[in-house]
């Protein structure tokens, strides 16, 4: 097999996750009237979603390559849930907090300390040895992983996105350290991955080729066993900090953007002084 035909033939039309897509933006259509760019971003995020579930990349990731899962794992994690958020119109989420049951549910969800343990703890625990390879053998467990990852980084990105205006949408200082911190924290389970020794995920040592792939992946890519496990790692640590460092500087950015409290108090002390210079010509006329 060559690489143009795997990429022609690796597509894999799953009926649930092409079902939830239609389902989301049919109600994204129906219930919101955004802007042009809303949408586009919204659509750009359910279009980075099939790409890490039905594309080619599903396949390598789920039976070839650890390097090719991590970058699936960085799609549904940094990736897919800032698109959504983005793509939201601040009317469509407060019309669904505005009900009690769920207001209360994703407020608590989304409270940054809530959201950055739920997401960096779900991100560990999913890479141990253990429960990835779990997720290798059943794929129940395996989509239940996916739905925990896009659940905690929806939540995780609230917070910094702030697509409810009355939410708990981090001050600029505060989604700097919050997303710095979120980077540490990434980037130690990368370096981890990165300079164990290989073997951390078995199942990639001999995979089962129903497909007759695997050539093409340890000669034609040349993929050793060991080098897709530290490929795996470096993706983690480097493309996936970059993700974190491009939003860190866009909350530097809004930061450096917002009036100094000193610059607000003469602002306001020169329109009162303004004022009583213009009640007080009132006055000289009068």
């Amino acid at each position: 097999m060559t690489t143009a035909q795997f990429l022609l033939a690796g597509w894999q039309w799953k009926p649930e996750v092409l079902g939830g897509c239609a389902i989301a933006g049919a109600g994204y259509a129906a219930l919101a009237r955004p802007g042009a760019g809303r949408a586009l971003l919204f659509a750009g995020g359910l279009a980075v979603l099939l790409l890490a579930l039905v594309s080619p990349l599903d396949t390598l990731a789920h039976t070839y390559l650890f390097s090719a899962h991590m970058a699936q794992h960085l799609l549904l994690l940094l990736v897919v849930p800032p698109l959504l958020l983005l793509g939201l119109p601040a009317g469509i989420v407060a019309r669904v907090l505005a009900r009690p049951a769920a207001g209360r549910a994703a407020r608590l969800a989304t409270n940054p300390l809530v959201a950055w343990l739920a997401f960096n703890g779900i991100m560990w625990v999913w890479h141990l040895p253990v429960l990835y390879e779990a997720t290798l053998r059943d794929d129940a467990i395996h989509i239940g992983e996916h739905l925990l990852f896009l659940i905690a980084a929806t939540a995780f990105w609230w917070p910094v996105v702030a697509p409810d205006p009355a939410g708990p949408g981090l001050p600029a200082w505060g989604a700097f350290l919050y997303l710095f911190t979120a980077l540490v924290a990434s980037s130690v389970l990368g370096i981890v991955i990165t300079f164990a020794p290989p073997g951390l995920y078995p199942a990639y040592a001999a995979p089962r080729d129903a497909i007759g792939l695997l050539p093409l992946v340890r000669e034609g890519w040349g993929l050793s066993f060991a080098d897709d496990q530290q490929l795996g790692g470096l993706l983690m640590w480097i493309p996936g900090g970059f993700v974190y460092s491009v939003a860190m500087f866009g909350a530097l950015a809004r930061w450096f953007a917002e009036p100094e409290e000193d610059e607000e108090e003469w602002a306001g002390t020169g329109s009162q002084v303004e004022g009583l210079k213009v009640e007080g010509r009132s006055r000289q006329r009068a």
